[in-house]
């Protein structure tokens, strides 16, 4: 054996050392690097939401605010803790929302659809039973109208309709620093707040002003709380009271802690999938792969004996080594993703054949076994190479469309496809040529038709 190709074998044992410890189900994370096997929604069951950009028609969105509105909702879903979701943008106009394993969903996709501007509202011209009937209602506010410098000073009287005035603004939940969810006195969750050094000042400007008066709290124009100011608030921090759950607390939080949506958006598709679904699809997609692999093992340890067991060898190589970057990257896998995976495993295979029947060929025309690895691989090689690279050159291009029209099923199954091709040269190039010239040092059959099926 040379010492290229101990080097070699040393190599590729370190490769699959590394892969099997990322394979693990224990294994969670390396090198501070997160690992997991992520799962898509036809696997595990959830939730996918297309949001639409509430525009009139006709209109087109700025593509700075639809990717300004894509992470502010990837942050309010991260927020919300749901695992392995996915946000992506979806044509110039809707942003795809995967959320698998989720069942709640009501909740959550209000809080990723809404657009969250805070408002703190002044009140202080109408009496404070009216102030509070408003509660869960929607106002009219100056925020999107000609600046207002200060309060009105006439009372608005029962007689007038409230609903019709427009309330002075007095600050915007831009001004926030940090937001977290806790209990008051009472241990009801509140939405506890700090102000930045700007937001403190107007604060406390405003209430040294106006003690004794309303201070409405408003979230997209719908009136949560009507506190009253009981003394002046000079430290720029505070609470959102308004009678929440604890789950209603934390959706506020989310909301105001990634800050308020660009643009307005509405809901233009959802559909839901079973975990039950998800499950059995998974359980199936496993059986197919288990007959799938050993019908060919059966092929190629029956049709290509020796050279055939070093290929199921390489292949099982190569599927530690793929799975493991899967987990590594993650790549969430989906039906059609496995199905990329399974499709390169062919590629692997291909290469496999390729390589044994110009082997086969060279011994048939009387070259010894060691010529024959070599001149066989050579030969071999600009096939492979053309084959896959018009391989790879689909992928980026099926990749490219998933991604510019949001067409998660064909991103999924272009990357696995593609991860596996890369991987599938390096065990067709590398692992199976190691793998044959050792097994062909240390045995060297002279029944080439028994060992080799000539």
């Amino acid at each position: 054996m040379t010492k290229n190709t101990t080097l070699m074998l040393v190599a590729i044992l370190a490769i699959l050392i590394v892969s099997i410890y990322l394979v693990l189900p224990s294994t969670t994370s390396i090198f501070g690097h997160s690992v997991t096997t992520k799962l898509g929604l036809d696997l595990v069951g959830g939730q996918q939401i297309l949001l639409e950009v509430d525009v009139p028609e006709g209109v087109v969105p700025d593509k700075a605010q639809l990717e300004k509105a894509s992470q502010i909702v990837e942050s309010r879903v991260n927020g919300l803790g749901v695992a392995e979701a996915t946000v992506q943008i979806a044509g110039n106009k809707y942003i795809n929302v995967e959320l698998p394993g989720l069942k709640d969903t009501k909740d959550s996709i209000n809080t990723i659809k809404q657009t969250g501007v805070l408002e703190f509202v002044d009140m202080s011209n109408i009496p404070e039973e009216q102030a509070y009937a408003l509660i869960d209602k929607e106002i009219k506010t100056d925020l999107n109208q000609s600046p207002v410098t200060s309060s009105p000073t006439s009372t608005i009287t029962s007689t007038q309709t409230i609903t019709d005035t427009v309330f002075h603004t007095v600050m915007t939940g831009a001004m926030l620093d940090s937001v977290e969810t806790s209990t008051d006195r009472l241990g009801k969750p509140v939405v506890g707040f700090k102000l930045t050094s700007e937001g403190s000042k107007i604060f406390a400007d405003f209430t040294r002003t106006h003690q004794g008066k309303i201070l409405a709290i408003v979230l997209d124009k719908k009136v949560i709380s009507t506190p009253r100011i009981q003394e002046p608030i000079e430290n720029g921090q505070g609470i959102i009271e308004g009678n929440f759950t604890l789950d209603k607390a934390n959706a506020l939080t989310v909301q105001l802690r990634y800050g308020s949506l660009p643009v307005p958006l509405k809901i233009s598709e959802t559909r839901a999938i079973g975990p039950t679904l998800g499950e059995d699809s998974l359980k199936k997609s496993l059986v197919a792969g288990a007959i799938g692999f050993t019908i060919v093992v059966l092929f190629m340890i029956l049709y290509y004996r020796l050279p055939g067991v070093v290929a199921i060898s390489a292949i099982l190589t190569y599927g530690v080594i793929t799975f493991a970057i899967y987990r590594f990257i993650p790549v969430t896998l989906t039906l059609p993703g496995v199905a990329g995976f399974l499709l390169s495993t062919g590629s692997a295979l291909d290469a496999n054949i390729l390589i044994f029947e110009r082997f086969k060929e060279e011994l048939r025309n009387g070259r010894k076994i060691g010529q024959a690895v070599e001149i066989g691989l050579k030969r071999a090689w600009p096939s492979i190479r053309d084959s896959n690279i018009a391989t790879i050159i689909t992928s980026i291009i099926l990749f490219w469309f998933g991604s510019t029209f949001g067409a998660t099923i064909v991103k999924g199954f272009s990357l696995t496809l593609m991860l596996g091709v890369f991987v599938s040269l390096f065990s067709a190039m590398v692992v199976t040529r190691t793998f044959l010239t050792i097994v062909l040092n240390y045995f060297q059959p002279t029944n080439y038709s028994k060992w080799f099926g000539l």
